[in-house]
């Protein structure tokens, strides 16, 4: 029977069995693979080992900025009069298996508040950093979302419930916000609100008002706002039953929101203090994909076959005007305060640009490129329903070597745009071609593209990433098949359903069975993506695609290498070790590879680097190059 699970002692990571069996398993990969990954790892650290910006934020004079820095992460604080930089954290100081993964600057009391996590966990350690005496002042532990400081005393922190019930009893995961003073906590705002529903907040540019999105899943949200300083008056401002919409901002007595309404590309919403309610920008054909505010103006970012528009909407005469051309980049909004803005962009050779948006000049304040002679295409495959799929394709001008690394992900409103990943350098100077693919699934195209990706849809995210493997076989390309997360559960369905189309398969940190997903971590908050298990309907249809569940003894699998991370705390790592267990049963040519220091976040630079050399290395094994 499909449904018996035989290898569910797995879920128990502190079993001696399953230590031993990752123990072996690694200790197998690392016979197959021998001395290629320390030569890879020689060759990919020009590439890996370039400056990338995590995070940026405007203060009045300056701006301070999150870096990767080749094996450790910097905070620095830069002045516009001079850019010279002054260091403000070194995680290697903070200890070896420490990460900076987040910041957030305060400036009217000049505090910085810092998010640290340990061995790549989700779990972090925020401390609250006092500018002036360089002490820390207060320090938090856990899944916290936000911070919105209301003095040097009292701030409220949005904390993310991931195993036990919140502070009103109700079943995690769930989010609320609460009210720190002194030693004195209070819930303010989520009582009530059932599991599965999220929090997200956002002060106002002006600091006077939040604004607060709560959503179900990746399915529909509500919003409310009021007075940053006055919890009780915080009320109700708009409700999207049919997506979640996205908060720009608040500005000049109004309330600013991205809505998707019937052509689900999304429009810009205004809603006055008293509740009228305005579209400014009506839905056009492509999707709206994020927002910030200035003082006069919002800065709107659109997605065109994937690829970043920004436009800059004036809020006294409603023109709408291109802020840059249209090339293979993608935009990101770090900050904005008054008339400035902070503008991250980033393609497949340039790890980021950092820019200054003031008035309508652009300034590029920092960046990394690397320089190379590379070309991109728009490519489109049909899929089995006759639905377009657009897919990046890349490689060095002048390539002709056939072997395509094709990466997808389709999944809860996340769409893959033009972005460096270090490792695929190597790949490209290589000669391979990288294939990016935008499935259903993502936001791509709007919340309809989103939603034929989800629940009792999601086959449909399998057929179109089977079609572009197709068509790049028809063209005579050998396929390595890629995905992380909701993308390792693309692959794994992919490899039950198509085996034959792909040459090399790469399941990272994966979500492989579906019938107990929701029992393993925060999977349940999964649950309006994917479906509930417990739900006969919904299991009958998950059980048709559930990789653990298909495994297919009469296939020919090609070779595969599934890895995750021991300290994943958010997909647990029985996914992958059972899914492993289960192939090996049957002679697949499979194997795994368990970090011991790394989760689901990320990992230190230098784990990293040893993961994506082996990951490489089994490539270039498995295809015998």
């Amino acid at each position: 029977m499909r449904n018996e699970d035989e290898f569910i002692w797995m879920e128990n990571l502190d079993d001696p069995r399953v230590l031993d069996f990752i123990e072996g398993e690694n200790k197998r990969l690392k016979d197959f693979l021998g001395d290629t990954p320390k030569v890879i790892a020689d060759r990919i650290k020009k590439y890996f080992f370039v400056t990338s910006l995590v995070q940026a934020k405007l203060a009045s004079n300056g701006f301070f900025a999150l870096f990767r820095k080749k094996d450790r992460f910097t905070l620095e604080r830069f002045y516009f009069d001079s850019m010279e930089s002054e260091k403000i954290l070194d995680s290697k100081e903070l200890g070896e298996d420490v990460m900076i993964v987040g910041m957030k600057y305060f400036e009217p009391i000049d505090y910085l508040a810092y998010w640290v996590s340990r061995a790549g966990s989700d779990i972090t350690t925020v401390n609250i950093l006092d500018m002036k005496s360089g002490e820390v002042v207060d320090k938090l532990e856990g899944s916290i979302w936000d911070i919105m400081f209301l003095s040097d005393e009292s701030y409220y922190y949005t904390v993310f419930y991931r195993t036990e019930k919140t502070p009103d009893g109700v079943d995690p995961p769930a989010s609320r916000i609460i009210l720190k003073e002194g030693d004195k906590e209070t819930l303010v705002f989520g009582e009530g609100l059932p599991t599965n529903h999220f929090i997200l907040t956002k002060e106002s540019l002006d600091r006077s008002k939040i604004i607060i999105n709560v959503t179900f899943g990746w399915s529909k949200g509500k919003i409310y706002g009021g007075e940053l300083k006055r919890p009780e008056d915080w009320k109700f401002i708009f409700e999207s039953k049919d997506s979640v919409p996205k908060v720009i901002d608040y500005v000049n007595g109004a309330y600013y929101l991205i809505n998707y309404g019937e052509k689900t590309t999304g429009e810009v919403l205004k809603i006055s203090e008293t509740g009228e309610r305005e579209v400014i920008v009506p839905e056009g054909d492509y999707p709206l994909n994020n927002g910030i505010a200035l003082e006069k103006e919002l800065l709107l970012e659109y997605l065109v076959d994937a690829v970043s528009v920004v436009k800059s909407l004036n809020l006294r005469s409603g023109d709408l005007v291109d802020v840059f051309d249209r090339e293979y980049y993608s935009y990101y909004f770090m900050d904005s305060k008054n008339s400035r803005a902070l503008i991250s962009r980033s393609t497949f050779w340039i790890p980021y640009q950092l820019i200054l948006y003031e008035n309508g000049d652009k300034k590029v304040l920092l960046g990394e490129e690397f320089k190379g002679d590379y070309e991109v295409k728009d490519n489109f495959a049909v899929s089995k329903d006759g639905t377009k799929i657009h897919y990046f394709e890349v490689k060095k001008r002048g390539s002709n070597k056939n072997i395509a690394y094709v990466y997808g992900y389709g999944g809860f409103a996340i769409s893959l745009n033009p972005s460096y990943i270090f490792e695929l350098m190597k790949l490209l100077e290589d000669g391979f071609t990288y294939i990016l693919t935008n499935l259903r699934g993502g936001s791509e195209y709007g919340e309809k593209w989103h939603k034929q990706g989800m629940l009792r849809n999601k086959i449909n995210v399998f057929l179109d990433y089977i079609s572009v493997l197709e068509e790049l076989k028809k063209r005579g390309f050998k396929t390595i098949a890629s995905g992380g997360s909701n993308g390792g559960l693309l692959v794994g369905a992919t490899l039950n359903m198509r085996p034959d189309l792909i040459d090399v398969a790469l399941i990272g940190y994966p979500v492989l069975d579906m019938l107990r997903f929701h029992k393993l971590y925060i999977g349940r908050a999964w649950v309006p993506e994917y479906g509930d298990p417990d739900n006969e309907e919904d299991r009958e249809y998950l059980l048709k695609y559930s990789p653990y569940h298909n495994i297919d003894p009469n296939k020919n699998y090609p070779p595969t290498l599934v890895y995750t991370g021991l300290h994943d705390d958010r997909v647990h790592p029985a996914h992958a070790l059972k899914y492993v267990a289960k192939m090996k049963q049957i002679g697949a040519p499979i194997y795994l590879r368990v970090e011991t220091k790394s989760g689901h976040l990320g990992s230190t630079p230098e784990i990293r680097l040893t993961e994506r050399a082996d990951i490489l290395a089994f490539v270039y094994k498995a295809l015998q190059l």
